[in-house]
């Protein structure tokens, strides 16, 4: 789960790093994608919590499992967010220190890594429900 996503991650932000000297431009698109992925921890985090306050609500109870689901909800936003505050300040040429893999990524590769990153995000998940209706 968020392992391999993030070795996705570290694996395509290594690829923009590497070809910054061919295009320029991809210094900023991996300063998007960081940001991005930030902001996408925190609404996830957010929209998780709000649940399970709903959920409390609803119940008129608060249990104690409850609470261990929301404390793993908060961990793993936190190891996230560290993941993601350490890229922010690595300066880019430093960056290809931290690689997972010995291996690069070549541009089908991170087409690829890229397409499924964004078919993680809950407008690419509920594409087809706005498709039907």
């Amino acid at each position: 789960g968020d392992d391999e996503i993030q070795q996705l991650q570290k694996a395509l932000l290594d690829y923009l790093d590497e070809n910054t000297e061919i295009d320029a431009s991809l210094v900023f698109s991996r300063k998007f994608y960081v940001a991005q992925w930030f902001r996408d921890t925190t609404m996830e985090t957010e929209r998780a919590i709000k649940l399970q306050k709903d959920e409390d609500s609803s119940e008129g109870t608060h249990h104690a499992k409850d609470v261990e689901t929301t404390g793993q909800i908060m961990h793993r936003a936190e190891s996230r967010k560290k993941f993601l505050r350490s890229i922010i300040k690595t300066a880019p040429s430093q960056f290809s220190t931290l690689k997972m893999n010995s291996d690069t990524v070549d541009y089908e590769d991170a087409c690829l890594i890229v397409r499924y990153l964004a078919s993680m995000r809950p407008f690419a998940q509920s594409f087809d429900i706005y498709l039907t209706q």
